[in-house]
C-alpha cells in the first residue's frame, strides 16, 4: 500500500480484492461507494471509474467494516498497535506472500523420491516482503482465507508450507475462474492438503502396494530376462488406481475406460483389471504359439475388461484399451469409447462414464497427440465429462533425462492450456497420493473438466529388463539402488503409528507369493486350456474374418420412401430463414424428390443418411467443416440467415429416429480420427464417419491408421465399422489437394482387414454407406470421395437407382453394346472415368471400353471375371490413373495380377510419370499432363 488508509490496485493486492468481490457478488457484504463503483466497472469491462479514468487506489479500512453486521469482528491487527506501525501495509504484504505460495509453492514441494530439490523462489521468503524476525510472532487477520480469524505470521507460513510445499505441489492459479480457484483453495487450505485415513484404508493401501511389489519380484525371479516393463519404483500406481475406482463408484460412475502404455501394464492387468495371473504367465511361457500364427500382439500391449465391485457394493465396468507402442495415441481412442458408451445408455450429462489415461512423463511432454486430445476435452462433439490424466513420472524417457526431453519445467506444462488443476505428488507418500486422488476426482465430478495427477517416482530397472540404465544415468541409479521400496517405506510409517503389526505385513506378502506360485503351477499344467477372447456383449452377432463370410444385405429403399425422406430433409421450421443460395439448393433437391431431375452427390449422401436414421441406426459424423462440407456440397447443418441459429434437417427423420450427431472438429487429424475409431468400437450398429477436409491431410493420422484401423483385428481381435471419407482427385490444385494416398491404404490391405472403395455415382455411394451400416460383417471402410464431381453434370443418379440394385464392386461399360468389337479395355476408378468418357464421346470411338473398379479392396475376382468374360480373350487391359505411376492403384494391381489379368487380358498402365510429389502446383501443367493421359488412352499404338 502507498499509505495506511489506501489500497493500491496492482498484482500484489489482487487476492484481497478478489476475496472482497466474491463476498460482494454473493450479497454477503456491503462496500463503500468507491468500491461499489470499482466492482461495477469490472463487471462492465471498463476498468475505470465512469469518467474513463483508471482506478489506482481505493480507501482501505479493515475488512470487517465492509459488513455492518460484523461490527464485532476482530480488526486486521489483533494485538496492541505499536506507534507508527503500518497496519495496512503489513496486511498487504501478507496477502502478497499468501498469493505467491498459492502460485509458486509447488516449486518448494518435496516431490522427488530421489531427493532432488529446487532452489527456493525469492518471492516465498518473508524477508523479501520486509518481514523481520519480530514480525513472526505478530498476529494478523486470516479471516478471509478460511480457518482461524487470526494467526501469527509464523503459523501462517507453516500452514502455507504444509498445504503447498509438502508432498503435493498444486498448480491452479492459472485458472481464470475465481470461483474454481476458491473452491480448490478451500479444499486444500482447510485440510492442509491432507486426507484422514482410517486404519482399514491404510491397510488397503498397504495391501495394494504388497500386491504390486510381489508381482514384479515374482516375474523377475521366474522369468529371468523376459521383458515385462516393470512398475518397480512406481508401485503406488496400483493403490492410486484402486482409490480412484473406488471413489468413482461412489460418485455414480458405471464405466471406466483406461488407456496406458506398456510400463506397468502387466501389473495393472493382474492387480486392477483382474486378469488371471496364470494367463499372464502362460503368455510369458509362450505355450500356445499355434494360436497366434501371424496374429496377436505382445503381452504388454493387450487389453482386458472386467467388472469391479467396490467396497460399498457399486459395480464399475473396467475396460483397458489395447495399445501399440506408439504411446499416447491410445488417448483419443479411449475417449471415443467412453463417449460411445455414454451415448448408448443416454448419459448426455456425461456423469456415468470416465476415462483414466496413464502417461509417461516423456511421452506426455513429447507427443503432439497429447495436445490434440487436451484441446478436444471441452468441445461439444468430444466432451466426456473430463478425463483423469495420471502421469507415472519416472523422470526419464528410456535414456533421455528431462533436460534433453522437454523445454518446460514440468512434463505437465502443456496441460496448462486448459482451465484445470495440475497436482504433482511424491509417489513414495501414498497418503499424499490418496489426498490428490480424492481432490482430483471431486474436481472432475464438480466441474466436468480434465484433471492431472503427476506422480513423481522412478524406474528401478532399465527401460526393459534387458537394458542397463547405468550406461547413461550412473548417478541416478546409484541413488535408486540404495532406496527401499515404497511398500517398505509405508510399512515403516504405519509401524511407527501402531496401525499395523509386522506379522500382519509379513502375512500379506506371504499370501501374495502363495497365490502367484499357485497360479504359475496352473499355467504350466499339461491340460491347461487357453482362454480365447471371443467377441461378446454389444458385438455378439457381428463378425470379421474373410469377405467370403460377409452377409448379403438389401440396401435399396423404395422410391416413395426415398422421395418422402428427401422431402423431410428440405422442410424447414416456419421461423427459419435460409441463406438465399441454400434456399435455391433446397429447391433443386425438391425437384429431385419429385423425380424431375437426378440426384447429385450431396443429395445421394443425404438420402443415405436419412434412410439409415429412419431404420433406427445412429449416425455420427465429424471432421473439419463437415456440417456444411468443405466444398459447400453437404449443408447437413443449416444456419439461419438472420440470427445464425443452427438447424440439422436430419433430426426430422422418423419413426425410429436413430441418434444423429454432426460436429465440426478441431483442426486435428490424429486426435479426431482416433476418437472416432474409439467411438466405432462401442457402436457396431451405427454409421460412424470421419471426413478429412482434403484426403491429403489423412497422412497426419497415419499412426491411427497403421496401429489401429488396419491391424486391430489381426492383433487384438477387435472389429470396427468406421468410415473414412477422403476427398481425392486431380484437378490442378497442387500437391496437397489432390491425393488421399490411395496406394498407402492398398499397401496396408491384407487378410480382408479393410475395405477401400472409390464410388463414381451418388447411387453407388448410397448403397455403399447402407451396406456398411446394415452388414453384420464389420470392417473399416476407406472411401475416396470426389471434389469436382460433386457438381459434374454426368455424376448423377436417377431416383430409381436408389430403389433397385446394390453396390457394384465392378461397373461394366455402359454405352458399347457389342463387346466383341472392343480392341482395348480401359479400367479406372474415380474422377478420371468421366474424363475418359467425355474424351471417347468427343472422338466418337466405339472400340475402347471403359470399366470401373469401384471397390479396390477386397477385390472381387468373381465380379471382375463376370465383366471380362463379355470381352474377347487377349484384349489389352489398360489401367488408367491420374496419380503418378508409383502411386495410386497401379502397383497394387500389378502385384495382384502380374502381366496378365485373369490369365487372359494383357495388363499395362497409363499414368503420370513416377514422382516424389503427388501432383504439380501449376494448373497449366496439370491440364497438359491430364490431356496426355487421355490421348494415350485412346491411342491403340501407345
Amino acid at each position: 500500500m502507498a499509505e495506511q488508509n489506501s489500497l493500491r490496485i496492482d498484482g500484489n493486492s489482487l487476492s484481497y480484492i478478489e476475496a472482497i468481490y466474491a463476498d460482494y457478488a454473493a450479497g454477503a457484504v456491503t462496500v463503500p461507494p468507491e468500491w461499489a463503483r470499482f466492482f461495477q466497472s469490472l463487471e462492465n469491462g471498463s476498468g475505470g471509474n465512469g469518467r474513463h479514468e483508471p482506478f489506482t487506489t481505493l480507501p482501505f479500512p479493515p475488512r470487517s467494516v465492509f459488513n455492518p453486521a460484523a461490527a464485532g469482528a476482530p480488526p486486521i491487527h489483533a494485538g496492541p498497535v505499536q506507534p507508527g506501525l503500518d497496519i495496512a501495509g503489513l496486511q498487504e504484504r501478507l496477502d502478497q506472500i499468501i498469493r505467491n505460495y498459492r502460485v509458486r509453492g509447488h516449486i518448494l514441494a518435496k516431490l522427488d523420491p530421489l531427493g532432488s530439490e529446487n532452489s527456493p523462489p525469492v518471492e516465498l521468503d518473508p524477508a523479501f516482503y520486509g518481514f523481520s524476525e519480530e514480525d513472526f510472532d505478530r498476529e494478523l487477520s486470516t479471516s478471509w482465507v478460511g480457518g482461524p480469524e487470526t494467526r501469527t505470521l509464523r503459523g501462517i507460513i507453516n500452514w502455507l508450507k504444509q498445504t503447498y510445499c509438502r508432498s503435493i505441489g498444486a498448480q491452479f492459479m492459472h485458472i481464470d475462474s475465481l470461483s474454481v480457484r476458491q473452491w480448490l483453495q478451500e479444499r486444500m487450505e482447510r485440510t492442509g492438503n491432507r486426507i484422514r485415513l482410517s486404519r482399514d484404508e491404510q491397510l488397503r493401501i498397504l495391501k495394494r502396494l504388497a500386491d504390486a511389489i510381489v508381482f514384479e519380484e515374482f516375474l523377475a525371479r521366474k522369468f529371468v530376462g523376459a521383458k515385462s516393463f516393470s512398475l518397480e519404483g512406481a508401485e503406488t500406481l496400483v493403490p492410486l488406481l484402486d482409490l480412484a475406482i473406488e471413489k468413482s463408484g461412489r460418485q455414480g460412475i458405471e464405466e471406466i475406460v483406461i488407456g496406458m502404455a506398456h510400463r506397468g501394464r502387466l501389473n495393472v492387468l493382474a492387480n486392477i483389471m483382474g486378469k488371471s495371473p496364470r494367463e499372464i504367465f502362460r503368455e510369458f511361457d509362450d505355450a500356445d504359439p499355434h494360436l497366434h500364427f501371424g496374429r496377436g500382439d505382445v503381452k504388454y500391449h493387450l487389453g482386458y475388461s472386467s467388472d469391479w465391485r467396490t467396497s460399498q457394493g457399486h459395480r464399475v465396468h473396467l475396460s483397458l484399451c489395447f495399445n501399440p507402442s506408439h504411446l499416447e495415441f491410445v488417448n483419443p481412442v479411449a475417449m471415443g469409447r467412453v463417449r460411445a458408451k455414454q451415448d448408448r445408455f443416454g448419459d448426455f450429462s456425461r456423469d456415468r462414464g470416465a476415462v483414466f489415461l496413464i502417461h509417461g512423463d516423456a511421452a506426455f511432454a513429447g507427443e503432439g497427440v497429447v495436445q490434440e486430445t487436451l484441446n478436444m476435452s471441452q468441445l461439444g462433439g468430444y466432451h466426456i465429462g473430463g478425463t483423469v490424466h495420471i502421469i507415472v513420472n519416472n523422470q526419464l524417457g528410456f535414456t533421455t533425462p528431462p533436460n534433453e526431453g522437454r523445454s518446460t519445467t514440468y512434463a505437465t506444462d502443456v496441460a496448462k492450456m486448459l482451465q484445470i488443476p495440475i497436482f504433482h505428488v511424491n509417489g513414495e507418500d501414498p497418503e499424499a497420493v490418496a489426498q490428490v486422488v480424492n481432490l482430483a476426482l471431486d474436481f472432475r465430478a464438480r466441474y466436468q473438466r480434465d484433471v492431472v495427477i503427476d506422480m513423481y517416482c522412478y524406474r528401478r530397472r532399465g527401460h526393459n529388463e534387458g537394458d542397463e540404465p547405468e550406461f547413461t544415468q550412473p548417478a541416478m541409479y546409484r541413488v535408486i539402488k540404495q532406496r527401499k521400496s515404497v511398500y517398505d517405506g509405508y510399512l515403516d510409517y504405519l509401524l511407527n503409528l501402531g496401525g499395523v503389526t509386522r506379522e500382519e505385513a509379513e502375512g500379506m506378502i506371504a499370501d501374495c507369493r502363495q497365490v502367484l506360485e499357485r497360479e504359475l503351477d496352473e499355467a504350466r499344467r499339461d491340460d491347461y486350456i487357453a482362454c480365447i477372447d471371443h467377441l461378446g456383449g454389444i458385438w455378439s452377432g457381428y463378425r470379421g474374418g474373410s469377405v467370403s463370410e460377409a452377409d448379403q444385405v438389401h440396401t435399396g429403399v423404395d422410391r416413395d420412401t426415398c422421395a418422402g425422406c428427401l422431402e423431410q430433409l428440405i422442410a424447414l421450421p416456419d421461423d427459419f430463414t435460409p441463406h438465399p443460395k441454400v434456399k435455391r439448393l433446397l429447391k433443386v433437391r425438391n425437384d429431385m424428390a419429385r423425380g424431375e431431375r437426378p440426384l447429385d452427390w450431396g443429395a445421394g449422401e443425404a438420402l443415405a443418411f436419412g434412410t439409415i436414421l429412419a431404420d433406427g441406426h445412429p449416425l455420427r459424423m465429424t471432421g473439419q467443416d463437415v456440417g456444411r462440407g468443405t466444398f459447400s456440397q453437404r449443408h447437413a447443418v443449416l444456419y439461419d440467415y438472420e440470427n445464425g441459429t443452427p438447424y440439422v434437417p436430419l433430426t426430422r427423420i422418423e419413426p425410429r429416429h436413430g441418434r444423429v450427431e454432426i460436429f465440426n472438429s478441431p483442426l486435428s487429424e490424429a486426435g479426431v480420427l482416433g476418437f472416432e475409431y474409439g467411438y466405432s468400437l462401442d457402436c457396431p450398429e451405427g454409421l460412424v464417419i470421419w471426413e478429412a477436409q482434403f484426403g491429403d491431410f489423412v497422412n497426419a493420422a497415419q499412426v491411427i491408421i497403421d496401429q489401429f484401423i488396419a491391424s486391430a483385428e489381426d492383433k487384438w481381435d477387435r472389429l470396427s465399422g468406421l468410415v473414412m471419407l477422403l476427398p481425392h482427385g486431380f484437378e490442378g490444385q497442387g500437391p496437397e489437394h489432390s491425393s488421399a494416398r490411395l496406394e498407402r491404404f492398398l499397401m496396408l490391405a491384407a487378410e480382408d482387414n479393410i475395405q477401400i472403395a472409390q464410388p463414381s455415382t451418388p447411387a453407388q455411394y448410397f448403397h455403399l454407406l447402407r451396406r456398411q451400416t446394415l452388414r453384420r460383417w464389420k470392417k473399416p471402410l476407406i472411401v475416396m470421395t470426389p471434389k469436382s464431381l460433386l457438381r459434374h453434370p454426368l455424376c448423377v443418379s436417377p431416383l430409381a437407382e436408389f430403389d433397385e440394385g446394390r453396390f457394384e464392386p465392378i461397373v461394366d461399360e455402359i454405352e458399347i453394346e457389342d463387346r466383341q468389337q472392343v480392341r482395348r479395355i480401359l479400367a479406372c476408378s474415380g474422377k478420371v472415368y468421366y474424363d475418359l468418357l467425355e474424351q471417347r464421346r468427343k472422338l466418337k470411338r466405339q472400340d475402347v471400353a471403359i470399366i470401373r473398379i469401384e471397390e479396390l479392396y477386397p477385390l472381387s475376382l468373381d465380379d471382375l471375371k463376370n465383366v471380362l468374360d463379355r470381352y474377347a480373350a487377349g484384349t489389352p487391359f489398360v489401367w488408367v490413373q491420374e496419380e503418378p505411376e508409383n502411386m495410386g492403384a497401379w502397383r497394387y494391381l500389378w502385384a495382384r495380377f502380374g502381366d496378365t489379368v485373369l490369365d487372359s487380358y494383357p495388363l499395362s498402365v497409363i499414368s503420370r510419370h513416377e514422382s516424389a510429389s503427388p501432383a504439380t502446383g501449376s494448373a497449366g501443367s496439370h491440364r497438359q499432363e491430364q490431356q496426355a493421359i487421355l490421348d494415350a488412352a485412346f491411342d491403340l499404338d501407345s
